[in-house]
């Protein structure tokens, strides 16, 4: 792609507003050194020199895409809990609007603690409560939503199999976004198994996409256009929710894009340096959703959301990047 065709879409998408609907949680990360052995047990003892707390989950999919344009719009469920708060305040510093988040007192709001030291990552801690949102919560988000839906040009599904995105939610935001003409892409999890029609992309990585396709993964190959079974469950995944397009991201191999009426498009790695990976499937979709409501090709869209993702995995944590970042990263790979 040519800076000045990226710098055009940089442009129209500046105007654009999104509306990300999923499963939102806070990640707490504890930030230290490892000196030596417990003497309680065999752990290590880490000394803490920092703590941060980001945006997770689909408000960190809201936070990439926030910086590349004019409003992002949340929908997920919280608690009323000092997280929930936290939370609400984060995403006020980033400009990311919470009037659409839903409370729920029966709740928590949903918590990753990473503890970190030398940069690797020691262990997770999670506080969360599972279960499908009852039907009061839904009802909640589908008028939040119909409000909104005039004014954003794009929906994105983040699901991380918490309980929020339920069948129900899915199909009533999706024909809520379908009748006014909106663009729908979704981040599906295999462990809440819904049915995708009516989105025009879905995001699987491999293992995801070889999950929903029920079929095993024997490996990848070296390229991905010659790799039988990838080409396998792209046609079945396409046929099974009659999808426009899927994008299937393959870590070091890139990304590859199928679509209904086109041939499958590879798009190799751009990842110079990989640090962390987390996160990069929420950047990989709310670029590539950006780039279509800018105008952009899927192929273009499928680049620019490569190209981002080469960024984040660069850096430790919950990541985002800016548009500068993300030309120069074009301008590295030309």
């Amino acid at each position: 792609m040519k800076p000045d065709r990226l710098q055009h879409l940089l442009s129209v998408a500046g105007d654009r507003r999104l509306l990300v609907l999923g499963d939102v949680m806070l990640d707490e990360f504890v930030w230290g050194t490892v000196s030596r052995i417990s003497p309680e047990a065999p752990v290590p003892v880490v000394e803490v020199l920092e703590e941060s707390s980001y945006p997770g989950g689909a408000a960190n999919v809201a936070r990439n895409l926030r910086p590349f344009c004019a409003g992002v719009h949340l929908c997920g469920l919280v608690g009323t809990d000092s997280h929930a708060g936290r939370l609400r305040d984060l995403l006020g510093v980033e400009r990311i609007s919470t009037d659409a988040l839903v409370a729920d007192p029966e709740r928590p709001t949903i918590v990753k603690t990473r503890i970190v030291a030398r940069q690797q990552q020691v262990v997770r801690v999670d506080r969360e409560q599972r279960g499908v949102a009852s039907e009061a919560i839904i009802d909640q988000a589908c008028e939040v939503v119909t409000a909104l839906i005039p004014s954003v040009d794009a929906i994105i599904f983040e699901d991380y199999g918490k309980g929020f995105l339920s069948q129900s939610l899915k199909d009533r935001v999706t024909a809520i976004a379908k009748d006014s003409g909106k663009f729908i892409s979704a981040d599906p999890n295999p462990m809440n198994p819904l049915n995708w029609t009516g989105v025009d992309l879905l995001k699987p990585n491999r293992l995801e996409a070889f999950a929903m396709a029920g079929l095993r993964d024997p490996g990848a190959t070296s390229d991905p256009l010659s790799d039988a079974a990838l080409q396998m469950v792209g046609s079945q995944l396409l046929q099974k929710w009659n999808l426009p397009g899927l994008l299937v991201t393959l870590g070091e191999h890139g990304m590859i894009l199928f679509q209904s009426n086109a041939a499958p498009y590879h798009t190799p790695t751009r990842a110079r340096e990989v640090f962390d990976v987390s996160g990069a499937g929420d950047t990989a979709i709310a670029l590539y959703t950006l780039a279509i409501c800018a105008g952009a090709t899927p192929a273009e869209a499928a680049e620019i959301s490569n190209h981002a993702s080469g960024v984040v995995v660069a850096k430790l944590g919950t990541a985002t990047l800016t548009a500068e970042e993300l030309q120069s990263a074009f301008h590295k790979n030309v």
